[in-house]
């Protein structure tokens, strides 16, 4: 059966149509856009207005898209929201935009949900094992998810206020990072990794989201986005303290500059980021992590 997903974070917005019959998914279509609508919401607890016209246009792009390809798919869109809607005090005006201008009801998602459909959709992706314990990490750009489960069966999950784009606009107040601030930065967030530390052990580590599969995509030397590719691939913590060193002291172009195809529309954000990996990673006291393409907009789909 053809289904159609759409996932607005706080950094991004993302389409994804697949066709999940015979107990199989296959991705059909994916598309990414970075419209920012958590922008500034982790300090005026508000979504601007300027960041909600920008989300507006892109589902109303997504929407033509459907229309032209996918007609029967566009009245049954799921689309959902995360941690900078559910942050806002302006929530629900936002939603009621959305409605009248795209015509789809946003279903907006507590943390708890966030996990189960994160945990789910990035095992969609990969080859899991019935009998295997997983645990998928998800660095969103206000919150970030942790789900523990065996197989595809979820067994637990929080969620944290702690993403990209919150700590960036948090403790990232230069153009340029230096090294004392990074360091102040994982000092916070181990903190929090150490307040949480709940969950069995051992297990196998998953990464979702756009820090794990951008830093993933530059340290693997793609030179195109491809699924296939980023889906399994072993995302070490050298690899990703290797991003860290070169970020740090570099302004958000200069970032960008390094790897334009995979890191545009996320210098300012991908240093912090690419810190809570690192940190969950020595939480873990994993050497490496399991890059998944997966995420909500997949987990989404296997519950409608």
């Amino acid at each position: 059966m053809k289904a159609a997903s759409i996932d607005i974070g706080t950094n991004s917005v993302l389409l994804l149509v697949a066709d999940s019959s015979n107990s199989d998914f296959k991705v059909l279509h994916e598309t990414q856009e970075l419209p920012r609508l958590g922008e500034g919401v982790d300090k005026d607890k508000r979504l601007g207005d300027e960041s909600c016209k920008r989300v507006i246009n892109v589902l109303k792009s997504y929407k033509t898209y459907l229309c032209r390809h996918y007609p029967d798919l566009v009245e049954q869109t799921v689309v959902t929201a995360t941690s900078a809607v559910r942050d806002a005090s302006n929530r629900n005006a936002f939603l009621a935009s959305v409605l009248a201008e795209t015509g789809w009801k946003i279903r907006l998602l507590s943390g708890g949900e966030e996990a189960q459909t994160t945990y789910k959709g990035a095992l969609t992706v990969l080859n899991t094992l019935a009998h295997e314990k997983y645990l998928v990490l998800d660095i969103g750009g206000g919150s970030t998810e942790i789900a523990y489960g065996i197989g595809v069966s979820l067994i637990s999950g929080i969620s944290i206020e702690m993403g990209s784009v919150r700590y960036s606009e948090r403790y990232f107040l230069k153009p340029k990072v230096d090294p004392d601030t990074v360091n102040k930065v994982r000092e916070v967030v181990r903190e929090i990794f150490d307040a949480n530390d709940s969950f069995m052990k051992p297990f196998k580590v998953v990464g979702v989201a756009g820090t794990v599969t951008s830093i993933a995509a530059v340290s693997s030397g793609l030179r195109k986005y491809e699924a296939n590719t980023l889906n399994g691939y072993s995302l070490t913590k050298s690899e990703v303290d290797n991003c860290i060193e070169q970020f740090i002291d570099k302004s958000a172009i200069e970032i960008e500059a390094l790897n334009p195809l995979f890191l545009k529309g996320r210098g300012d954000v991908i240093l912090a980021g690419a810190i809570i990996l690192s940190e969950f990673l020595l939480w873990c006291n994993s050497d490496s992590i399991i890059v998944s393409t997966g995420g909500i907009r997949h987990g989404i789909l296997s519950y409608f």
